[in-house]
């Protein structure tokens, strides 16, 4: 079971990732006022990040339990909700941030950084 405490050090130790408050919530960005890949959320029960409406679909579809869109909110944007406790391990959450990251990275460090699973994994 993953908690908010593996999901900021996760997202923390990818390339130039900073913590920023926003809305009042911990948020992830690639870099120091650059674009938001995740935020937790729900007693830091949840966590948001960055997914296409055409992966949240079928993601949320295959796996309710995991992933959801908060109704009337995250409608119109690219985002979806996952729920911590609910996904299987550190790995799966680090290729959840790591695939949320990389569509918010700049390109420099996005060509840098290795695959989920790779040597460097934190």
């Amino acid at each position: 079971m993953a908690t908010a405490d593996d999901a900021r050090r996760i997202a923390l130790a990818l390339p130039g990732a900073v913590e920023e408050l926003a809305w009042g919530l911990p948020t992830f960005r690639a870099g120091r006022g650059g674009r938001i890949f995740a935020s937790l959320d729900d007693g830091d029960q949840v966590i948001g990040v960055k997914c296409p409406h055409e992966d949240r679909e079928r993601l949320i579809a295959s796996e309710p339990h995991k992933f959801f869109v908060r109704e009337g909110h995250d409608d119109a944007y690219a985002w979806l909700r996952v729920r911590l406790g609910a996904l299987d391990d550190e790995e799966e959450l680090y290729a959840v941030l790591l695939d949320s990251w990389r569509q918010a990275a700049p390109r420099r460090p996005l060509e840098a950084h290795p695959e989920p699973g790779g040597p460097s994994w934190p």
